[in-house]
């Protein structure tokens, strides 16, 4: 027999993640914005190893293929829509009740469309946080790339979890 109201629990389920999704996007642009328009040319350092640093990043994750050309900007927009349309069917799916799995998707979800729409609009991501340490940097990031990191880390251990 089927539960009636359970098309509707999993809708506000689905509702509930996907605004942990709206919530990293606005973040995302929110910080992207006040960094664009406050910080020069210039990194401002915050503490020993934490600067803001204002950078435009054409590529992927490290800068890979950042000195393409121009044909990665629209591979990484098809790229970021189909893992978008498949993070949101993962997350219709996920079980009632799950906190983990959909929190991760969620958190994903949120950090590709935040740099989607920098693609898109800008042709770039914007990236502003530099950590480093006596003279070695990691590469500059941004908010929406550390909600799709935790959130993969998450997905990896909640899945390696499932499989003990």
């Amino acid at each position: 027999m089927t539960d009636p109201g359970y098309a509707d629990r999993q809708s506000t389920a689905l509702v509930r993640w996907l605004m942990l999704s709206v919530l990293v996007i606005i973040l995302d642009q929110g910080t992207k914005y006040l960094v664009t328009t406050m910080l020069g040319n210039l990194p401002v350092p915050v503490s020993p190893f934490f600067n803001l640093a204002l950078t435009y990043n054409s590529g992927a994750a490290f800068s890979f293929l950042s000195s393409a050309g121009g044909w990665q900007r629209w591979l990484f927009v098809f790229l970021s829509i189909v893992v978008s349309v498949i993070l949101i069917h993962w997350l219709r799916g996920a079980p009632r009740g799950e906190i983990r799995l959909p929190m991760a998707l969620a958190l994903v979800l949120g950090g590709a469309l935040g740099n989607l729409w920098d693609r898109l609009t800008l042709g770039a991501v914007i990236d502003f946080i530099d950590l480093h340490y006596r003279g070695w940097h990691w590469p500059t990031f941004n908010i929406a790339d550390s909600a799709i990191t935790v959130g993969a880390l998450l997905l990896f251990t909640t899945l390696i979890g499932k499989s003990e």
